[in-house]
């Protein structure tokens, strides 16, 4: 997810659900985080391990 649409969401949510001025930020810096980590697992199954070797077969 972008950084800035992910900075959006977390505002939006933290507006949402905040009461006053330090639960609203900690609110988004929560959000912000949580949104992070969720884009970061599906980026991490699009690459191929580094660990692994490409091995080429021929019949």
């Amino acid at each position: 997810m972008n950084k800035f649409f992910r900075a959006i969401i977390a505002g939006w949510g933290a507006k949402k659900l905040g009461g006053g001025c330090l639960s609203t930020i900690i609110i988004f810096i929560l959000i912000y985080t949580l949104l992070g980590k969720c884009n970061n697992n599906t980026a991490k199954a699009d690459q191929p391990d580094p660990k692994r070797k490409s091995v080429a077969v021929c019949r």
